[in-house]
């Protein structure tokens, strides 16, 4: 899996008011907010205090093209909840989400048969959000560092990251819930069974993952676990603390409350609370800190960060400001953990 509109900006991002933490996605959004996160390389983290372009003067509004951390008001905030109060007037019926919920692997299917690799951008900020992937990796072949991605689409973690890590000793096992994705993955000419392993899974799946149990050092969860159904999210944590060495890292990164992309949804969209089904019939999830911290905790996990990433992007030559919020996470299992 992956998500539509997943992203993490240019030079930083942002989201509202309650909740602490991260999101984004919908039907018919413009192309500039669709993929903008994932189009440029940021140099610091958007959660970092430092090097971050802070809206100080409303008047400055529209001298840049992104501003971080813009916190909403409570004329905002009424807002977001009158348009998800009318979203929630028009839910789709039983019958549907039903439907789509036994069908959401045939339509993941479809979306890349439709898009292949061309509708998401590679994940450059992979180091400048997420370090750890990268510290301390073995140069020589007896160690091996493991990573698990989960929801892995067409490769725009896997290849980026392979990539970067080329001198490591690094192995890469990637698996979506997709077949046609898996597919699009091996059919990369960067596709280097030596160095990753690419198969189909379904997370969400009481049968473990074909990894060896307590084997992986790092899993990667970027807009993977919104897609799916809330019921669903304790088996897929489980199955992600089994795998993991104790002592192993999980980084996750999601859609937020309140996103533009959640508000820009219009009725016959929601499918529950927060849970709507976009216009390629995939599904999407807007989370709140605490449900993310209550999600891993409950899991068996160790919080180490779980933050909203917030931005305001502006087009200045249509005057509009776009407000984007993601949910970004580190959580580790502890050193104590039994597989």
């Amino acid at each position: 899996m992956a998500d539509d509109n997943e992203q993490p900006p240019p030079p930083s991002p942002q989201p509202p008011p309650a909740g602490t933490h991260q999101a984004a996605a919908g039907p018919a959004l413009p192309a500039t907010i669709r993929r903008q996160e994932e189009s440029q390389k940021k140099q610091v983290s958007s959660l970092s205090e430092f090097g971050t372009r802070f809206l100080a003067n409303e008047d400055d509004v529209y001298n840049f093209n992104a501003w971080d951390n813009v916190e909403w008001d409570s004329e905002q905030e009424t807002e977001a909840l009158e348009k998800i109060a009318a979203q929630a007037l028009k839910k789709v019926p039983d019958e549907l989400r039903i439907k789509y919920d036994e069908e959401a692997p045939q339509m993941w299917d479809q979306f890349y048969t439709n898009n292949q690799n061309r509708f998401f951008k590679d994940r450059h900020w992979l180091r400048t959000e997420f370090p750890e992937l990268f510290e301390n990796l073995p140069r020589d072949q007896s160690t091996r560092f493991d990573v698990f991605e989960i929801g892995c689409g067409a490769g725009n973690t896997v290849f980026p990251l392979m990539a970067e890590a080329a001198d490591a000793n690094v192995f890469i096992h990637a698996c979506d819930y997709s077949k046609v994705a898996v597919d699009v993955v091996k059919s990369n000419p960067a596709y280097d069974e030596k160095k990753c392993r690419a198969f189909v899974y379904d997370i969400t799946s009481t049968t473990p993952p074909d990894v060896e149990p307590g084997s992986i050092d790092v899993c990667i969860c970027i807009f993977v676990l919104s897609a799916i159904h809330p019921s669903s999210w304790r088996t897929a944590v489980s199955n992600i603390h089994r795998v993991l060495k104790p002592g192993g890292l999980l980084l996750f990164r999601d859609y937020g409350r309140y996103d533009l992309a959640q508000l820009r949804l219009k009725g016959g969209r929601m499918l529950e609370d927060n849970f709507y089904i976009r216009g390629d019939k995939t599904r999407v999830y807007f989370f709140t800190t605490e449900e993310v911290q209550a999600m891993f905790e409950d899991g068996g996990f160790v919080v180490e960060q779980n933050a909203v990433d917030r931005r305001l992007i502006v087009n200045r030559a249509r005057q509009l400001k776009m407000y984007r919020q993601w949910v970004q996470g580190k959580f580790r299992k502890p050193l104590d953990a039994a597989t």
